[in-house]
């Protein structure tokens, strides 16, 4: 039954930690209840904030309006040969869809094991790690759009995905909600092994014909060495998008900085590690009052203790006027600023 309270606490919906509250908040198990909510003008008309798993967004204020916590649940397959077509609501962990794969021998997922959030954030983020992205396993999703109250399929086509970014994140930004995400994973796998250290530590471990569970095994083991624990210190796992910049800006940039971390896009456009460019300019690490950087990954930001989301949000703003400076390179935050 939908339930809408008032005046409530996010520090606990939220991987920062920040204390925050909502002035309404709901939690939605189904589609019915969806349509539930907004069959009303009053909450069709409210401000509103989509919530998964918190771990992609930063509170820096009290939210005026209504969050809609999505916890759809449900998980199901249907196999056609090789292919996998694989259900998940939205409110599924993104982990446990990963693990519900692997278990099963599915494969497509391995790459993006321990990503933290939910299953119904990934395709509005395009979501990718060590070489995939959501895009590359992406067969369709329902959709509530608010206007019209039509749950609605969006093929892969419709998404419009590319680097952190869809369809969801521009034309129907806040007035589409997904509820099920639909993948094409196989019974065949073609491991990509080509990025990051994955190669390297299956070497290490003496794996030469690694499957599936090896690739997430590996990946997790990579994220935990590099990523904090939201549950003792908060973050929100990467907190800029890595830049893309042309062949020029980086032939531009090589010539000062030979050892410049880098990864090619295409003929015409070059990847770069935003992590390093942070580091370059001497904030992995460093820490500002209740904010930082992990000392692991300077792409990662930090609240170390009872940092206030406008903190978060000062001390980010420093590492990007910082390597705007040094590299005329100008970062872009990944996670929502609320």
């Amino acid at each position: 039954m939908l339930n809408i309270t008032e005046n409530v606490s996010l520090k606990t919906y939220n991987s920062f930690g920040i204390e925050a509250k909502a002035k309404w908040f709901t939690t939605i198990e189904s589609e019915d209840e969806l349509l539930e909510l907004f069959s009303s003008e009053r909450w069709k008309n409210e401000k509103r904030f989509i919530l998964g798993g918190g771990s992609n967004v930063l509170f820096t204020h009290d939210f005026d309006g209504l969050i809609i916590k999505m916890n759809i649940g449900g998980l199901s397959y249907e196999q056609q040969g090789e292919d996998v077509f694989l259900k998940a609501g939205s409110g599924i962990v993104w982990n446990h869809l990963v693990n519900y794969a692997v278990e099963n021998g599915f494969a497509g997922l391995e790459n993006l094991s321990l990503i933290p959030g939910t299953v119904g954030a990934a395709p509005v983020q395009n979501i990718g790690a060590y070489g995939v992205e959501l895009k590359d396993v992406f067969y369709s999703c329902r959709a509530l759009l608010i206007d019209t109250g039509e749950i609605r399929t969006f093929e892969k086509s419709d998404c419009n995905f590319s680097y952190r970014d869809s369809i969801f994140k521009s034309h129907f930004k806040g007035s589409a909600i997904i509820t099920e995400v639909s993948f094409k994973l196989s019974t065949r796998p073609s491991l990509n092994l080509s990025y990051g250290a994955i190669a390297l530590e299956l070497q290490k471990r003496g794996i030469d014909n690694p499957a599936i569970s090896d690739v997430a095994k590996v990946v997790s083991d990579i994220r935990v060495g590099k990523l904090p624990d939201p549950s003792t210190i908060g973050n929100a796992g990467s907190f800029f998008k890595n830049p893309i910049v042309s062949i020029e800006k980086f032939e531009q940039l090589k010539s000062f900085f030979p050892d410049i971390v880098h990864y090619c896009m295409s003929n015409s456009t070059v990847k770069l590690a935003a992590g390093w460019l942070i580091e370059q300019c001497g904030w992995k690490g460093k820490i500002i009052g209740n904010a930082g950087t992990w000392k692991h990954q300077a792409l990662v930001l930090v609240n170390m203790g009872n940092a206030s989301g406008s903190e978060i949000y000062d001390f980010s703003h420093r590492i990007i006027c910082d390597v705007l400076q040094k590299f005329d390179v100008e970062l872009e935050r990944e996670v929502n600023i609320l």
